[in-house]
């Protein structure tokens, strides 16, 4: 008795799993993050997150041009200040490094859009995302500096802000204050759903952000839930956010369905350093095909539902699907 049903039909050869494959993957689905830094001529090597780079604004242009010349749309920008102070005043100052970048990176590549992490944790000298008060940070005072941050980014020619603060109210806050001073054409793209994660242990050395006592805990959510996620979500989109995000990605693959398939908004995931690291240093070792494994994790986020996905791994990934 031979089966009738015979599914390996349609894996025969590249030609017909190509013509049946269910999830598409493009260059135009990767959002790059990058990280300027003050000074001249720098490119320093991020020791636990290799082929990733702290670069001066000099620097950074060219790594713009290489990235959208690899059909890479958009890139998301972190600053690291030459100074930090208790209220993370480098991250709202006109001529802050980011601000800097922005303009000199639209200025050398018009087409690149260029997306802002609105934050103060590399900007604080405590290492945590707002104002300190009685050992936690004050979510009500916080929100008057992000909404500052944002309109100075907005300003130096940003096209889109990016709030990963998770402060409650952050996003009205944003939207108000860049309605005010006539930036309406601006998107948000807020961090909705980002956990309290060990993954991002590679970011902070990246980010120079680590906090200086304690834990973001009383502020970013617990791995442990999931129905609280599509609250989070609800309520940033009520408040203006255009696009939505999960971060991280792999382990909330779940969170990242749940998000696509209750609301009718562009969905982001943040394929984070440690996701990287974990790749990068296993592939080191030759525990597994590197290139493979970075594919097939990119492809499960966006079949859980992403629409983009913030990653390190977007320019190689963006070189094999150019092939």
């Amino acid at each position: 008795m031979f089966p009738v049903h015979r599914p390996r039909r349609l894996r025969k050869n590249e030609t017909i799993r190509r013509m049946v494959r269910e999830t598409s993957l493009s260059p135009d689905n990767f959002i790059y993050p990058l990280f300027v830094t003050f000074g001249k001529g720098v490119r320093k090597e991020i020791s636990s997150m290799p082929g990733c780079f702290q670069e001066s604004v000099d620097r950074i242009k060219k790594h713009a041009k290489e990235v959208y010349s690899l059909g890479i749309p958009s890139i998301l920008l972190f600053g690291i200040p030459e100074q930090k102070d208790e209220i993370g005043s480098g991250a709202y100052d006109p001529h802050g490094v980011v601000q800097h970048a922005i303009k000199a990176i639209k200025d050398s590549v018009p087409g690149l859009y260029v997306i802002t992490d609105v934050c103060m944790c590399e900007y604080t000298s405590h290492g945590h995302c707002g104002i300190i008060r009685d050992g936690d940070v004050d979510n009500d005072s916080t929100l008057e500096l992000l909404a500052e941050e944002a309109v100075s980014h907005a300003k130096a020619g940003a096209d889109m802000v990016a709030p990963s603060d998770m402060m409650d109210g952050r996003v009205d806050a944003i939207r108000f204050a860049l309605d005010e001073e006539g930036f309406e054409e601006i998107p948000i793209m807020s961090y909705a759903v980002k956990y309290a994660s060990a993954f991002y242990g590679p970011f902070r050395e990246a980010a120079e952000s680590a906090p200086q006592f304690g834990d973001r805990r009383s502020y970013q959510m617990d791995p442990a839930n999931r129905r609280e996620a599509l609250r989070e979500v609800e309520l940033d989109i009520e408040e203006g956010a255009d696009i939505v995000m999960v971060k991280p990605a792999l382990s909330y693959l779940d969170v990242i369905s749940d998000v696509k398939d209750t609301f009718d908004v562009p969905v982001a995931a943040y394929n984070v350093s440690g996701e990287y690291s974990l790749i990068k240093a296993a592939g080191k070792l030759g525990w597994i095909d590197e290139q493979r494994v970075m594919m097939e994790v990119l492809t499960s986020i966006r079949r859980a539902g992403a629409d983009l996905i913030l990653t390190y791994f977007a320019k190689d990934a963006a070189k094999l699907l150019n092939k």
